[in-house]
């Protein structure tokens, strides 16, 4: 036996662990457990992050949540908790946050394009996300580098490709370590843990305007009612295709604001009638041929100009989804094609 495992054992036998209290709160019971408080929250996100956390605990602590569902005042304080860890620089100006953390399946991510025909407006974007964490997806980081982006592993990085590109990306694994291995626990667990939920939330540059995904609808309130707490003062929700923030043309689509801080919806129509076919393979020589203009796909053209629409509405660019929807038509035609 380590000297190191008798003394975690020592421990144990001597006296609770300090995060105990946190697992106990989730997991007594149908009639004694309850949600953790916002500060409760932010405090048992600090001894994660801090590293002062078992894994024992930490995968009790993660699926007692995941069971329940966490609340917006969790996902608050879990945040809150993440951006003090991050610590990012406060004079790094960004106007839009855009989170990426489940990977494609089914369709390209027709949603970068919808990204750079709004760097190509002078707007800056700033996105995360993580990798690899489920088999069989595609990933942001992972298509960035076969159109030759380098993903930002430091804040330096990120400034210089937002004032020369407009677009940055950062994988969570150098945002914040820690998250990014909980990510990871899914290899382990089988499922999902609240971190993805959280991370689409940090928001770590606090850009005005935040894009938001979610793989059901039922976590659309607690993200909305997050973001205000976490004072967010503009920001969309709505389920994207795969878990991504990217329109379904085929589907209607129920986003979930905050203008102003104010909680509010707007229901957007579909685009096309009827299921559109898949594609055979997920083609990134496709994908680049759509964006330079060589290569005509109605899913694609739909899915972008319908992502980006929502995006100009969330900025408040446009008064009315139909402007939008035209400005977003324009936004795709004046697109840089060399900037792939």
């Amino acid at each position: 036996m380590s000297e190191q495992y008798r003394n975690k054992l020592s421990q144990i036998k001597t006296g609770e662990h300090p995060f105990a209290q946190y697992v106990r709160i989730l997991g007594k019971g149908k009639t004694g457990s309850r949600s953790l408080t916002e500060q409760e929250a932010f405090d048992a996100m600090q001894m994660i992050l801090k590293g002062e956390v078992e894994d024992l605990q930490l995968g009790a602590f993660l699926m007692l949540l995941r069971v329940k569902e966490e609340s917006h005042e969790e996902l608050t304080g879990f945040v809150a908790a993440a951006r003090e860890s991050i610590a990012a620089p406060k004079t790094l100006e960004v106007q839009l946050d855009w989170s990426s953390y489940a990977g494609k399946k089914k369709q390209l991510p027709w949603y970068l394009l919808s990204c750079f025909a709004i760097a190509d407006q002078g707007i800056s974007v700033y996105m995360h996300g993580a990798s690899g964490h489920t088999e069989g997806r595609l990933y942001t980081e992972e298509v960035l580098n076969t159109l030759n982006i380098t993903p930002a592993q430091n804040w330096a990085t990120v400034e210089q490709q937002l004032n020369t590109t407009q677009f940055s990306f950062m994988p969570l694994e150098f945002l914040c370590p820690p998250l990014k291995r909980i990510i990871d626990f899914r290899n382990y667990l089988g499922l999902r843990s609240p971190v993805h939920t959280l991370s689409r939330l940090l928001n770590p540059l606090a850009a005005p305007y935040s894009m938001q995904s979610i793989f059901h609808p039922a976590y659309g309130d607690s993200h909305q009612q997050a973001a205000i707490s976490l004072g967010q003062a503009h920001a969309a929700v709505f389920k994207g295709e795969g878990g991504e923030i990217e329109r379904r043309p085929e589907a209607s689509c129920l986003v979930k604001t905050v203008i102003d801080g104010v909680a509010g919806e707007e229901n957007w129509p579909k685009m096309v009638e009827g299921r559109q076919a898949l594609p055979e393979t997920l083609d990134i020589n496709h994908f680049k041929a759509v964006w330079h203009g060589t290569a005509e796909d109605a899913y694609a053209n739909n899915a972008i100009i319908g992502t980006l629409a929502i995006a100009i509405r969330l900025m408040q660019k446009a008064d009315s989804q139909e402007s939008a929807t035209a400005l977003a038509k324009q936004w795709w035609l004046e697109r840089n094609t060399q900037r792939l």
